[in-house]
């Protein structure tokens, strides 16, 4: 039996894309909607998206599990790096001083990057303390709701 890895692959973006976009996020695929959703008023939170395992099992449900919160950013969007190419190099535009980095969380207050979430605060964690660190950003950076 062979399998199409292709076939394979989009399957699991699919998956991916789903999955953060029905816990809230805002999907934006091009630089176009990335610079509108960035230059916002108010805090937004970004999300970068992608399909490794520390996305899925750790980065993704603490996106979701995070918002669940008395303080909380204005926004909510994603990028998929390795996916939408030009949407995620645009937002990484916005994070100064920050390497690439995926996955990962973007906190912007009208525009200006506050603080990042990289993935090696992500990556061999469990999501309860990425929810944490995410949190501690919201309480620094966002309002009550």
């Amino acid at each position: 039996m062979s399998m199409d890895f292709n076939f394979f692959m989009n399957d699991i973006v699919r998956q991916a894309r789903q999955e953060i976009v029905s816990a809230g996020y805002k999907e934006l695929t091009s630089a176009a909607e990335v610079d509108e959703a960035l230059q916002q008023k108010g805090t937004t939170l970004v999300m970068i998206n992608s399909v490794c395992g520390c996305a899925g099992g750790v980065a993704r449900p603490a996106a979701a599990h995070a918002l669940h919160y008395d303080k909380r950013p204005d926004h909510v969007v994603t990028v998929f790096a390795g996916q939408d190419k030009e949407a995620t190099e645009k937002a990484r535009s916005y994070f100064t001083g920050y390497p690439p980095s995926s996955p990962s969380f973007a906190i912007l207050k009208d525009g200006k990057i506050c603080s990042m979430v990289e993935r090696h605060q992500i990556e061999g964690y469990d999501p309860a303390t990425v929810v944490s660190k995410l949190q501690k950003e919201f309480d620094q950076y966002c309002e009550e709701v």
